[in-house]
């Protein structure tokens, strides 16, 4: 990046608003603009402003402190680097706090209930008086919505069955979204003179697919600095509770952060006990008892001295003391644990470093926001050995989904771009097929016939029967060219629920068939979620971790999936794509294999 000479007013101290913040300031502008009734385009600039400042790895207070030009950024026009001055100049921005005034911020909820929108939104604010969630839900309850002319009983009755989702999605955060914050205070409590060790626990560390709060621990001689620190944090809305050695804050999303400071022998204790599960630790506790000790935050204990710890200043102690290996978190949730097989369990884990392939991603052609080209330059620099373009197929017409013919288009300039990467990646010819309605697949069989690679989904008629929903994918299992089925549930974390299916059979015909069922590795997805792949893969059925990437940088989602996937207690063996490349390329051709589960 380079700077500008044009830089104007540079000379205005700069405050501590970070990346994250600027780009939710402009979110929050582009919520309240479309509420209020402006055009599409202007609230289209600032959500392509947020995007653009979110994926900076260089402060945007940086930049405009050595004079960069901010319009220099694809997404940052010259209103918006003008507004990014003011934030990082003043701490707000006026026209936000005039929106403000005008429009309920609470709407923006309201405007993310699925079937509704701004729109609508503002019409149940102007007409029934809604401002918020929970008034949303008391005018659908005694009738007021369905009286409104455009709506009626039935998109009342979706309304109401849609809330319990964002309800819940109001107090949870994706995991995705929960790292972020973690790297937001990693990066504000570095430097802190009195802090001599900090980590972060509770179901973020199990990497469970939502966080309902985050609990932060800490070793420390001074708790009140560390406190004060912690209270600093820009995010922080109000402090609920503060006391020698515990502080809990609500953030201005409402999610809760709890700092515990602990002493350095309790250290392995504490972090085993505020990581869990509830269930975990309940067994733990027992297995201790029987050997006459007892476990607290504070320590591993000999039952007729509570006052001399034996065991607990690191997790690994703790675990030794009642005959147990280290249990990484992901594990901690009493399925397996504890079975005498969990030596070999951990033995053959799966790790993200055995990820030799990805086999769902798009490119320019549909939706994606990268080249082909792009997209295998950035899959050898991440060192895969063998990955597939799988555009959308027509019926996704949103994503601007390929017709037959532009598919085989796309497949033979795949060809000539294999020519350049020969050697260095196996480059597949491959399509994410829509399972229509009726059953049937979305492009010729003369087609399909053709693809290396081609993975099923569903993505219309979600709210068909389990019993149609089941057939749709045994008939996409059955199918001779389909090798996977992607996103298997069609969930949307916080968004939409899975659908109803019969997956005890959907699994015994993909084993019988041959065929893959996915984890898909986006934060927003997860899905298989980490129970059903446990099934299936006790089920005998291949498992693929795949991005689902639309852009180079999402490749790296793939660590998601192999979370999932660890909390399944999967082994390495029950993935495809941690074959070697030769051994990949030989189950296309002979797809009958069925995998060695060495769970």
């Amino acid at each position: 990046m380079n700077p500008s000479n044009s830089a104007s007013n540079l000379s205005a101290p700069m405050l501590n608003v970070s990346n994250t913040q600027l780009a939710e300031i402009f979110e929050e502008m582009a919520d309240l603009l479309e509420l209020s009734g402006e055009n599409a385009f202007r609230v289209r600039a600032y959500r392509s402003g947020a995007a653009a400042i979110s994926a900076l790895s260089q402060p945007v207070s940086e930049l405009i402190k050595s004079g960069f030009d901010l319009t220099s950024i694809d997404g940052i026009g010259g209103t918006l680097a003008d507004k990014s001055k003011v934030v990082i100049q003043s701490g707000a921005l006026p026209q936000l706090e005039t929106l403000r005034q005008a429009v309920p911020r609470t709407l923006r909820d309201v405007m993310k209930v699925p079937g509704l929108g701004a729109k609508k939104a503002m019409k149940l604010h102007q007409e029934v008086g809604v401002i918020d969630l929970a008034t949303l839900k008391t005018a659908c309850e005694s009738g007021r919505v369905a009286s409104i002319k455009g709506f009626g009983k039935k998109t009342e009755e979706n309304i109401l069955q849609n809330l319990g989702i964002v309800m819940q999605a109001a107090m949870r955060l994706r995991l995705d979204q929960a790292e972020q914050l973690v790297v937001n205070l990693r990066a504000h409590f570095d430097g802190c003179p009195f802090l001599e060790r900090i980590d972060f626990a509770g179901s973020y560390r199990r990497r469970k697919e939502t966080i309902g709060d985050l609990d932060i621990l800490v070793i420390s001689e001074n708790a009140e600095e560390v406190m004060n620190r912690f209270g600093s944090f820009p995010q922080v809305h109000e402090v609920i509770g503060r006391g020698e050695t515990k502080m809990s804050v609500r953030l201005n999303n409402a999610f809760q952060v709890d700092l515990r400071v602990v002493q350095r022998q309790s250290w392995g204790a504490a972090l085993q006990y505020f990581t869990g599960s509830k269930e975990h630790n309940v067994h733990v506790r027992s297995m201790a008892k029987s050997k006459g000790l007892k476990i607290s935050e504070y320590g591993v204990f000999k039952e007729t001295d509570e006052a001399n710890p034996v065991a607990g200043e690191d997790e690994q102690s703790l675990y030794a003391a009642i005959g147990l290996p280290w249990i990484p978190p992901v594990l901690r949730e009493n399925r397996f644990e504890f079975q005498p097989s969990i030596q070999s369990r951990l033995k053959n884990l799966i790790e993200e470093s055995d990820m030799l392939g990805d086999l769902h991603m798009h490119t320019t052609f549909t939706d994606g926001e990268a080249t082909i080209e792009q997209m295998v330059a950035a899959a050898v620099e991440r060192g895969l050995k063998y990955i597939a373009i799988t555009d959308h197929s027509k019926r996704v017409s949103i994503a601007r989904g390929l017709n037959d013919e532009q598919v085989l288009a796309q497949w033979q300039l795949i060809e000539q771009v294999r020519k350049d990467w020969h050697g260095k990646i196996e480059l597949l010819k491959g399509i994410e097929c829509d399972i229509l309605e009726d059953g049937t697949l979305d492009l010729k069989d003369d087609t399909l016939e053709q693809a290396d690679w081609v993975t099923a989904s569903i993505h219309f008629g979600l709210k068909q029967s389990r019993e149609e929903i089941t057939e749709r994918i045994l008939n996409a299992i059955r199918h001779p060219f389909v090798h996977a089925i992607s996103h298997p549930t069609g969930r949307l974390l916080s968004r939409r629920q899975a659908y109803e299916a019969d997956w005890p059979l959907i699994m015994k015909a993909a084993k019988a068939h041959g065929k893959c069922l996915e984890i898909n590795a986006n934060p927003e997805r997860l899905d298989l979620n980490d129970l059903l792949a446990c099934a299936a893969a006790e089920a005998g059925v291949w498992l693929v971790i795949n991005t689902d990437a639309h852009a180079t940088d999402q490749l790296g989602l793939i660590k998601y999936g192999v979370q999932v996937a660890q909390r399944a207690g999967l082994a390495r063996q029950s993935v495809i794509n941690t074959l070697p490349r030769a051994e990949f390329m030989d189950w296309l051709k002979n797809r009958s294999r069925i995998p060695s589960q060495e769970l």
